[in-house]
């Protein structure tokens, strides 16, 4: 890291915030090789934000797709950071910001960040979307990995689907970043699980999670075994996979039954009479981190890792995202 330059720091037995730091970054559109890294003015936090020392940094398929031209929303400027979770140590305080010390560790979320994402040495993100890291039963590097899907599954089987207990309640997209974390969210709640993965090592990884049930999407109709195991159809369905499979999600639901989604999932199932769908998108913030933590604990949250890469290997990252089959969670290593 370059050091020429070093802010001046509130607190002494810190390390002082360099002027500059190490990120991984797209100067144009284009595929996994025009992420590559740069060395960057290290961002200054506003008046409610933190600055973040990034330990851990999450690589989503959303990434992926920002890379590649999608626009989520306002000005894009380049040269452009990725990343819109991860973990790590506040490193500095905005003028008024008052929910954090220096040294905390923590993890946070911040989509369409415009001071950068979490693809770097450092982040500055708005307090209100950073949280302790809830520790048991996660460390920094499972923490890094969890905000994205983990407010996703939370809202999705807590809040939108309302998932109680003896539901017969199926997963499809079981064994993918958001699947995992879902499958225990709604055992902890009390549900019966049917869980759609990617492959036998999917199902298995998805029974040890603690699913009921569970069947390989790849190799077709996954209604049949549905019905095996909620022969009335299914009280509530999360939809996290893409493809042809998501239209047949319906298929299994009971009348009355409820469907949900995050947005993004393609193509989005249609309605049906008698049966409610969903869609939603991951919000974040103070209560929302809270709910979070709170199930975390109570699940013993296990957070599967598909694979790790050093921040200069971002690239690679975006390889393997793109080749599929990610049991879990690509996270890149910062520090």
């Amino acid at each position: 890291m370059t050091q020429t330059m070093v802010r001046n720091h509130k607190k002494s037995h810190q390390e002082p915030v360099p002027g500059t730091m190490r990120a991984a970054a797209i100067d144009h559109y284009g595929g996994p090789e025009v992420l590559t890294p740069h060395e960057l003015p290290v961002p200054e936090p506003g008046v409610k934000e933190v600055l973040i020392a990034v330990h851990t940094a999450g690589v989503g398929g959303w990434d992926a797709d920002i890379r590649d031209g999608w626009n989520p929303g306002g000005r894009i400027r380049f040269p452009l950071v990725l990343g819109t979770d991860g973990s790590g140590t506040i490193a500095e305080l905005g003028s008024r910001a008052r929910r954090f010390e220096e040294g905390e560790q923590v993890y946070a979320y911040s989509w369409n960040n415009p001071k950068g994402g979490f693809y770097a040495e450092y982040v500055a993100v708005h307090e209100d979307n950073v949280a302790p890291i809830p520790d048991p039963p996660l460390d920094l590097k499972h923490a890094g990995a969890v905000p994205v899907t983990g407010l996703t599954a939370l809202q999705g089987i807590g809040e939108h689907l309302d998932v109680r207990t003896g539901e017969n309640v199926m997963i499809h997209g079981a064994s993918g970043g958001v699947g995992t974390l879902a499958v225990q969210f709604a055992k902890e709640r009390g549900a019966k699980v049917f869980g759609v993965a990617s492959g036998a090592d999917g199902v298995k990884l998805v029974k040890r999670l603690g699913a009921d049930e569970a069947v390989d999407g790849r190799k077709g109709d996954f209604v049949e075994g549905a019905f095996r195991f909620a022969p009335k159809g299914m009280d509530a369905v999360l939809a996290l996979g893409s493809g042809e499979s998501v239209e047949s999600c319906l298929d299994v639901l009971r009348q009355g039954g409820r469907l949900a989604y995050p947005n993004g999932v393609e193509p989005a199932p249609k309605k049906r009479r008698g049966m409610k769908i969903i869609s939603y998108d991951a919000v974040a913030g103070v209560r929302e981190f809270e709910r979070l933590n709170k199930a975390i604990k109570k699940a013993k949250l296990q957070v599967p890792i598909a694979a790790e890469f050093p921040l200069e290997k971002a690239a690679e990252a975006h390889r393997r995202i793109e080749r599929g089959h990610v049991l879990g969670k690509i996270v890149l290593r910062v520090l």
